[in-house]
């Protein structure tokens, strides 16, 4: 009988073995990532609320605190020129309002302020003021100036109301402030508000100018 040769064992061949396969590792570093990113958005999400909760505690404070109004008187008033003819009014107005914060530990930001005349509720005059802030225990004077043309149209009640006033030399002009402002008390400002001041109980009298020649 002849000899059986047997073959290559742990799957050798030509004296070559083959490696055990390798069992591969799971990194931790995804998870580590997605704990911090997790942190960092809960910390801004707390951080957001905190300064949202403080502001609200701020408008809630200066809304129902007993704050000082802020103060508005028109001082000085001058009207050279109110001529209506062929429904095209001609004018020249002047006058001066101050401003009164009286509040101790409030500023007021004014950043924007315009200014509007009207007669028989028809504006006839606009002026865009420049924004300026005004700090605690302050007065501001505002110059007004409207003067040019402008349509304006009377009939009626409003044609006679003219007619009257031309006869006395005294007319009845309103006057309106629509402003944008922030408050300020120490660093912290407040969201904008938008009041609406209005003087509509003015009689103005025309101011005749002479001019003099030598």
């Amino acid at each position: 009988m002849g000899d059986q040769k047997q073959g290559p064992l742990n799957g050798a061949s030509n004296g070559t073995s083959i490696p055990p396969p390798k069992h591969g590792r799971r990194s931790g570093r995804g998870s580590r990532c997605g704990c911090c990113c997790l942190l960092k958005f809960l910390c801004t999400v707390i951080f957001t609320v905190a300064m949202l909760i403080g502001l609200f505690i701020l408008i809630v404070w200066l809304i129902f605190r007993p704050i000082n109004r802020v103060k508005l008187h028109v001082t000085d008033v001058v009207l050279t020129q109110f001529n209506h003819t062929d429904n095209i009014l001609r004018f020249n107005l002047a006058a001066n309002i101050s401003i009164r914060n009286p509040n101790k530990k409030i500023g007021i930001h004014y950043d924007r302020i315009e200014a509007k005349a009207f007669y028989v509720d028809q504006r006839f005059g606009y002026q865009a003021l420049t924004p300026f802030y005004q700090g605690h225990k302050n007065t501001s004077v505002l110059n007004l100036v409207f003067k040019g043309q402008q349509p304006l149209t009377l009939q009626g009640e409003d044609l006679t109301q003219f007619n009257q006033e031309k006869t006395s030399g005294l007319y009845s002009i309103a006057l309106e402030l629509s402003m944008r402002i922030r408050f300020k008390l120490g660093k912290v400002k407040t969201v904008r508000f938008r009041p609406k001041m209005e003087c509509d109980d003015l009689k103005i009298p025309l101011k005749q100018i002479s001019c003099c020649w030598e």
